[in-house]
């Protein structure tokens, strides 16, 4: 379905309530809001590391690096799929969009095999710094387990798929895989707690 945005001001939020889709309105610190509003969050964040990846991948003339943009790019389009269940009450939730495909769940996991078995093993804690493009990888994996904690709530109160809540806790997981992927490939390695 194509989406118009012809308006971006409406001035009916100023009461601090949004429409959500559906037609209904809730207040703007709704625990559905805060968990589609958390997604968007990590959308931008994705936004920016796959615009740093394309750099980084451009800087070197090398395909891997923009191998890691294009499963950054696929993970938004699906993070797009995320937030509509999110921002869709149960009752209006159309029949064959009320969750995401398993299939989303395996990419991801592949995705995590196939680059961790390129690693060494952690001795220790990672500590996010040596390098931007980790460390914006590692920004994007905690507003990705903030988002996790904010579809629990909101699955306290109203059913979210099972589907949605494994999919962030492996996207979490990716995150920190590919910021250590990128760490090794563009920041000369990584700093470890000691």
């Amino acid at each position: 379905m194509p989406v118009k945005i012809d308006r971006v001001t409406t001035k009916t939020g100023d009461d601090g309530t949004t429409a959500v889709i559906g037609g209904g309105r809730e207040d703007k610190d709704s625990p559905r809001l805060e968990a589609y509003g958390s997604i968007d969050e990590l959308q931008a964040v994705l936004g920016l590391l796959r615009a740093r990846l394309t750099l980084a991948a451009e800087e070197r003339q090398e395909a891997e690096g923009s191998d890691f943009a294009r499963v950054v790019r696929r993970i938004q389009d699906e993070l797009f799929d995320v937030g509509t269940i999110l921002a869709t009450p149960l009752p209006v939730r159309r029949p064959g969009r009320e969750t995401i495909p398993e299939q989303e769940v395996r990419a991801l996991e592949e995705d995590i095999e196939r680059w961790n078995i390129t690693l060494e093993p952690l001795t220790s804690f990672v500590l996010p710094g040596r390098g931007e493009v980790s460390a914006l990888a590692h920004v994007a994996r905690t507003v990705c387990r903030r988002s996790e904690r904010a579809v629990v709530r909101l699955g306290r109160i109203e059913w979210v798929p099972g589907e949605v809540r494994r999919y962030l806790n492996r996207l979490s997981d990716l995150l920190f895989v590919l910021a250590r992927m990128v760490a090794r490939r563009y920041d000369q390695g990584e700093d470890l707690w000691r």
